[in-house]
């Protein structure tokens, strides 16, 4: 599991169209013991001090948290029983996703999410016309 995007990955996710909002399906799996600087706490209380403060810096710049909870178990498939907590949240765009991720601020409380996390996959996703009717 990784935490940060590879550069391909970020130039994916800023070669496909910017035309509407994109929601970040964050997967989550935390460490039992944070690391430096948040020794002594959990790996999700090391965690919590950073989404803290990245809820409020996001939705200062538009973005929303859609739901937050946590995983109970896998239905289908394999590899998500890894993850503790998952986390839609949506962004006005791709390229306003990729200004907050790599804006000075964010790179600042990283130490925290870097600190409580042992791995993390992050899918982007926008509704497409189809999806309203698969679900019917």
């Amino acid at each position: 599991m990784s935490l940060f995007p590879t550069p391909e990955q970020m130039q994916s996710l800023l070669a496909a169209a910017d035309d509407q909002p994109v929601v970040m399906v964050n997967l989550l799996r935390f460490k039992a013991t944070a690391t430096a600087p948040d020794e002594g706490l959990s790996g999700e209380d090391a965690y919590r001090r950073y989404s803290e403060s990245m809820v409020a810096f996001i939705e200062s710049r538009g973005a929303r948290i859609l739901f937050t909870g946590r995983l109970q178990g896998q239905v289908i498939g394999e590899g998500g029983d890894d993850f503790h907590m998952i986390a839609l949240v949506e962004y006005p765009s791709r390229r306003e996703f990729f200004a907050i991720a790599t804006d000075p601020f964010v790179q600042g409380i990283n130490v925290h999410r870097a600190a409580g996390l042992e791995g993390q996959w992050l899918l982007a996703a926008t509704t497409t016309p189809e999806s309203s009717a698969a679900m019917e």
